[in-house]
């Protein structure tokens, strides 16, 4: 290539740059999908991201909005809160051709309970530090290989007192999420999809914990909340009893102690309301066909206010009013990852004191659903000024079902091993929520599929 060409692809890519206002790719205006898909990498995408993006954004809110080259788009608003660091809000989702689905009104973690096997320490690191603020670390290429979004971090507290400075706090990129689907059944036409993700994070150090909070956002409508957590083990935390950590030195003297993160998001619902939650469960019935076991399912409605607990082959739905054109209601389910399961520790209920086992069933929770109250923000020690509850324990109470909060958790039970030194490897927690029935069809397939809805014709 000659220094010639070398100079005119130089000016070309930066005109494209100053034309699409920040955005590499198919750009999207808010609401709208971008025009010709085009090829996407995994630090390009197309992003815009500035004070008019989201038109409903609320008074130091920052809109984003996504488009996928599939023609699918996500669009928000986002700030980052002192306490529960980043936040989202007026989360919504476009998928081709279809009409915007309004799928949350804010999203955000809402404690994180890091109690030690020993019981001689827990941290409430949401809201006894916070994520945002000094916690919220600026990031650099390492930390982030997309784009890095500014945002304006006092120096102490909520910045009512003292300064602020504006820092790269928020990783925005797109990504390839690998085989998304594939069908050859209908071998005339054979179908293999990858798909494609837009991932929000940021960095936030308490401690001698560093965690990355992530939201995947997939341009299949899904969303995948996930906390990350490195750094370094806590050198006040050690115990000679192997009963209550591991060895992570030379001989099988002093370990590390033995520690869960108990990581709980809050979820309030933007869908259609008002808006019902039903639970699913299925078991076997003790019968046999054929070939296998038996295994019956069906649906209960949550109606009020309550606390569940997971268990295998159990799932939630929070539906909203609107029925897709099958006639079935649109909605989202909440899929939990593995979880070591998760007791709070912040009101004094003493639970596992009776012994193996005790407290769980009487304060544990996996997924708890409240009636919206916008002081209840926090799932334990609750810091909202005037608010009568805690927390989630206190937060339900047998009030009706209609503009749902859902309190999801995921607990790491950390055995800490030789290779966690330092600093250790990143290990994550979360789950997902998945569209249902939003659409009669999935609409990334291609058209050729469209006449594709109910039973299939045989081969």
């Amino acid at each position: 290539m000659t220094r010639r060409s070398r100079t005119l692809i130089t000016i070309a890519i930066a005109a494209v740059l100053f034309l699409g206002g920040w955005a590499v790719g198919g750009l999207a205006s808010p609401g709208t999908s971008a025009g010709t898909p085009q090829a996407a990498s995994p630090s390009s995408s197309g992003l815009t991201s500035n004070g008019d993006a989201g038109a409903d954004c609320g008074e130091g809110e920052k809109g984003l909005t996504h488009a996928f080259p599939s023609g699918s788009s996500w669009r928000m608003c986002w700030h980052i809160d002192p306490q529960q660091g980043l936040t989202l809000s007026r989360v919504a989702y476009t998928a081709p051709g279809k009409a915007e689905v309004k799928v949350i009104e804010e999203m955000s973690l809402s404690q994180l309970e890091v109690p030690y096997d020993s019981g001689a320490r827990v941290t409430k690191d949401i809201t006894e530090h916070g994520f945002g603020g000094r916690s919220m670390k600026t990031l650099g290429p390492a930390e982030c290989a997309g784009r890095r979004l500014s945002a304006t971090i006092p120096d102490f507290g909520n910045g009512a007192v003292g300064g602020s400075e504006t820092r790269e706090v928020l990783c925005s990129q797109e990504v390839d999420a690998g085989l998304a689907r594939r069908s050859d059944y209908y071998q005339e036409a054979p179908v293999a999809q990858r798909g494609r993700a837009f991932e929000l994070s940021t960095l936030s150090v308490v401690g001698w914990y560093e965690y990355l909070s992530l939201y995947s956002f997939g341009e299949d409508g899904s969303i995948s909340p996930r906390l990350g957590a490195t750094g370094d083990l806590s050198p006040e935390d050690y115990t000679r009893d192997p009963k209550l950590g591991s060895p992570v030195g030379p001989g099988n003297g002093e370990g590390a102690t033995s520690h869960s993160h108990n990581a709980v998001w809050r979820i309030h619902w933007g869908l259609s309301g008002p808006q019902t939650v039903r639970e699913y469960n299925a078991d076997f019935t003790g019968k046999r066909g054929a070939a296998s076991a038996i295994v019956e399912g069906s649906f209960t409605p949550l109606g009020t206010e309550t606390e569940r607990l997971r268990q295998d082959r159990r799932w939630w739905q929070v539906l909203g009013a609107q029925a897709n054109p099958d006639g079935h209601q649109m909605s989202y389910r909440i899929q939990l990852d593995q979880s070591d399961g998760y007791t709070p520790h912040s009101h004094g209920d003493h639970a596992g004191q009776g012994g193996p086992g005790e407290g769980d069933a009487g304060f544990g929770y996996d997924v708890a659903f409240t009636q919206y109250k916008d002081c209840e923000r926090f799932a334990t020690q609750n810091l909202s000024t005037g608010c009568p509850s805690s927390g989630v324990p206190q937060f339900v109470n047998s009030e009706k079902l209609s503009d749902v909060v859902s309190w999801v958790v995921v607990s790491y039970h950390h055995v800490p091993r030789d290779e966690d030194q330092s600093p250790m490897d990143m290990h994550w927690q979360g789950f997902s929520l998945q569209p249902r029935d939003l659409f009669s069809q999935n609409p990334l397939a291609p058209s050729d599929r469209a006449t594709l809805n109910g039973r299939p014709a045989t081969r």
